[in-house]
């Protein structure tokens, strides 16, 4: 379900600013799956790639990186999840970041009324934020400010 909704929001935004994408690289959450999915899109023509998952974006910044693109001068990359890692990787890592601890907490109390019979809250839509580093840029063909 995490995987569908992260997808459906990227799609959603870029259509909100009239940008079209790739269809999407599938991966299991490992850097090795990031690092295969980049060894696949350099094969393409990109200024930006958005990950799934900050493990994934780290997989993904090593293939780029070993290709001999630069992150993010000619590749931005963005993570998703925050991990505490994802300010040390290099460059540190612009992500999406979510609030687990909350996320947890809204499960178990619908978890906990159901298993007692009682109305199950609806949860409030948690959104994530954005957490902006070094990994991402202006577009090469755009001015830098």
């Amino acid at each position: 379900m995490d995987a569908i909704e992260r997808t459906r929001g990227w799609r959603d935004l870029l259509a909100e600013h009239d940008l079209v994408a790739h269809d999407p690289i599938v991966g299991d959450w490992s850097a090795a799956s990031g690092y295969a999915a980049g060894r696949k899109l350099l094969e393409d023509d990109f200024t930006a790639v958005f990950c799934g998952n900050d493990q994934m974006a780290l997989g993904l910044i090593h293939a780029l990186t070993e290709a001999g693109r630069d992150v993010p001068g000619s590749v931005s990359v963005i993570g998703f999840d925050n991990i505490p890692e994802a300010a040390h990787f290099s460059p540190p890592l612009t992500t999406m970041h979510q609030d687990f601890a909350q996320l947890g907490r809204d499960a178990m109390e619908v978890m906990l009324a159901v298993l007692t019979d009682e109305e199950a809250p609806n949860p409030l839509l948690r959104v994530p934020q954005l957490v902006l580093r070094a990994s991402t840029a202006p577009p090469p063909a755009y001015p830098r400010p």
